[in-house]
């Protein structure tokens, strides 16, 4: 069972949710990726820095929160770590909040 407390944190900034939003396109917001197919394998870490104007070590950061609350899976490869969103934890994560807080959905 995932940590709910991980995944509202992860949730409580906005860089993370926009990490998470362009990660749901990534053919479309990083389609000049060379170094992997940014779809097949995910994005890479110093791309999304890059994107935020933030250093690698800070983006690395919101990446391990963000992995932590299983919102995203990263792998590496040879030096570089990529990073693809996982759908079905934030659906998950989703069904959770509307049940716990008896959210009324139309």
């Amino acid at each position: 069972m995932p940590n709910r407390e991980d995944q509202v944190k992860a949730l409580a900034n906005e860089t993370r949710i926009e990490v998470l939003r362009l990660l749901d396109d990534p053919a479309t917001h990083f389609s000049k990726q060379e170094s992997a197919d940014p779809v097949e394998i995910g994005v890479c870490v110093q791309l999304l820095a890059e994107h935020f104007g933030v250093s690698q070590p800070t983006m690395s950061r919101h990446i391990e929160l963000l992995k932590r609350a299983g919102f995203i899976v990263a792998k590496r490869q040879q030096k570089w770590t990529y990073c693809s969103r996982d759908d079905a934890a934030l659906a998950d994560y989703t069904r959770w909040l509307i049940s716990s807080l008896n959210i009324k959905t139309f």
